[in-house]
């Protein structure tokens, strides 16, 4: 019994010695973020990187899954004779949990697993030792740039993947099942709330900005200065991010109904 119970020992420290150096990474980017230098240009590098690139798959995305649910919704609603409130499920369903969970989760298969690649990347050529060598933070330079950026887009692709999600629903509704493009809109307006959905939706993304940020920078920057490390620490970011999107998501929403 001693063999199972140490090893269960053993993996207990290291999962606190991991959230302590995740909480003193996290302190780390923080104080960079509150001093001097800017790094704006860097900042608009990474937009481009994370975000603008990331807007076919986003579109892609959002369109089909507002199809289906349109699609699923219609004969759903057709049961109870409540099809003129299409667009009221459709809406409802997007702003307030599929839209910000799945488009977290694309961010973190698509910008998260490519942060830190390119950061574990940087640990195996040691550029990161040349930063330091240099007297220049690399958390400042590479890091806070990377982290800032993907809490920025996930709420604007969130945004857009709602839009696009949105869009298919009227696709499959009005156009391809006959429905009434005024119920839709009617409906799709009388039942989202700005503050209650809208401005919940923008909040829960950001958060899950921020944790999809910390998350892959530290997996890259603590990889191992390896191929095969630089292969795990991609691998567990996404990993990681993923189940983390889908646990905080819960906790949110039994918390504060968000």
């Amino acid at each position: 019994m001693a063999n199972p119970v140490s090893h269960v020992g053993y993996r207990a420290i290291r999962f606190v010695q991991e959230l302590g150096s995740i909480a003193a990474f996290t302190v780390d980017i923080a104080r960079t973020a509150l001093t001097p230098p800017v790094r704006f240009a860097a900042f608009v590098r990474e937009l481009h990187k994370l975000g603008v690139r990331s807007l076919l798959i986003i579109c892609v995305c959002g369109l089909a899954v507002g199809m289906v649910l349109g699609l699923q919704g219609h004969h759903t609603l057709v049961r109870f004779g409540a099809q003129r409130s299409l667009g009221a499920v459709v809406g409802l369903s997007l702003i307030r949990e599929l839209g910000p969970v799945l488009t977290a989760l694309l961010v973190a298969g698509r910008a998260g697993s490519a942060t830190a690649a390119e950061i574990g990347s940087m640990v195996v050529t040691e550029q990161l030792n040349g930063l330091r060598m240099l007297s220049i933070d690399p958390v400042s330079l590479v890091i806070k740039p990377k982290a800032a950026a993907m809490l920025v887009v996930t709420p604007l692709l969130t945004a857009l993947f709602i839009a696009c999600g949105l869009y298919g629903g009227y696709l499959v509704g009005v156009g391809l099942l006959a429905g009434d493009p005024g119920s839709y809109m009617s409906s799709l307006r009388s039942a989202v709330n700005f503050h209650n959905d809208i401005e919940c939706c923008m909040l829960k993304s950001a958060v899950f900005g921020l944790l999809l940020g910390l998350i892959a920078t530290y997996r890259g920057y603590t990889s191992a200065p390896t191929a095969e490390g630089v292969s795990a620490a991609t691998t567990s970011s996404v990993v990681i991010s993923s189940v983390t999107v889908l646990l905080t998501d819960y906790v949110i929403t039994a918390l504060w109904g968000i």
